[in-house]
């Protein structure tokens, strides 16, 4: 029997069920402040509101999701903080702010000194990566809610960003013609880990060295890619029209840009780990609604600001190309077969 994200626990269908009657809920609040009037709203890949003096504040917060759980079992937890400080700014870029400051959150079932101090070195090392200070942030000792044998915790922070009017990208641009440049993940990111784990630990254990793979547990921890520095640099130079980042759900994300066609047809060679995944039974169709499969960001624009979009993420030494292209009809395909 195949493999599939909702048979791992996680089923993206009701997620999104739960997403909207959230999202309900909490539009009841926008009109409550009135030095801060909401500009975008529950949905994109940040809130945004406008503050006085006509700037406009984007907040936006996310975890690393089960990717906690591989290291703890590797007893790596010096990455960790890279994948929390990425799963932020690489969201917020999307609507063209600069992140301007973090704060993160740390709950754990028992106080330990020595790893903190290794997940903060690497919340450090992205802060460094993103040009972002981290001012603040909480740990909390939960030994009744965070369960496990031994050290068990969660990782999860919260990214400002600013944005000018002029800058904003949400993605209402995007016309028929336009071109998807993907930017190369650097391995499965922080997301699908469900999926990952129930495929390969049934048969694998993470200490396990696998030919072009490497070590299991190495090749799931590698920290997810941060895009800010060139994709900010492109927001200002390039005439750009859609931005994506392909975590949970992968390219069904494009759809939150604008309900159009997204035509991707020239994906970079998959990642080993994702391609060791895909021979333990997870399907094709559910590889690609579930990881990155080698591309973790997407940018859309005009094909004549390809080679400049290219150039600078090759300046950043960040491997790009151009994997598709707009069509008028509705919908995500991959390789000519819907996937959303």
């Amino acid at each position: 029997m195949a493999l599939t994200y909702k048979k791992a626990g996680v089923d993206i269908s009701k997620i999104k069920q739960s997403q909207m009657a959230i999202g309900k809920l909490i539009s009841s609040t926008h009109k409550l402040q009135k030095k801060a009037k909401i500009a975008h709203g529950f949905g994109h890949y940040a809130g945004i509101v406008e503050i006085p003096g006509g700037k406009l504040l984007a907040t936006h917060t996310d975890g690393v999701g089960t990717k906690v759980v591989i290291a703890n079992m590797m007893k790596k937890y010096n990455t960790i903080g890279i994948d929390c400080v990425a799963m932020n700014v690489n969201d917020i870029i999307c609507i063209g702010a600069t992140p301007i400051s973090f704060v993160d959150y740390i709950a754990a079932n028992k106080n330990d000194v020595p790893i903190f101090k290794k997940i903060v070195e690497g919340l450090v090392k992205g802060a460094k990566k993103s040009a972002m200070p981290i001012v603040g942030g909480e740990t909390a000792i939960m030994p009744d809610v965070i369960e496990g044998k031994g050290f068990a915790f969660d990782l999860a922070g919260m990214v400002v960003g600013l944005v000018e009017k002029k800058q904003m990208v949400l993605g209402n641009k995007i016309r028929a013609g336009d071109v998807i440049i993907g930017a190369n993940s650097t391995g499965i990111h922080s997301n699908g880990y469900s999926l990952a784990r129930k495929a390969l630990l049934k048969k694998y254990s993470v200490k396990d060295k696998v030919k072009g793979v490497g070590t299991i547990g190495d090749a799931l921890l590698k920290p997810t890619e941060i895009y800010t520095k060139p994709v900010l640099e492109m927001v200002e130079k390039c005439k750009i029209n859609g931005l994506a980042h392909i975590t949970g759900g992968s390219f069904t994300k494009l759809l939150r840009l604008k309900k159009i066609g997204y035509e991707i047809d020239s994906l970079p060679k998959i990642p080993p780990i994702m391609g060791l995944i895909a021979e333990q039974g997870v399907k094709s169709e559910e590889m690609y609604k579930t990881f990155n499969m080698g591309v973790g960001f997407c940018v859309v624009a005009p094909k004549d600001q390809a080679t400049k979009i290219k150039s600078i993420f090759k300046k950043y030494k960040i491997s790009s190309q151009e994997i598709g292209q707009i069509v008028s009809k509705k919908g995500v395909f991959v390789n000519s077969q819907k996937i959303a």
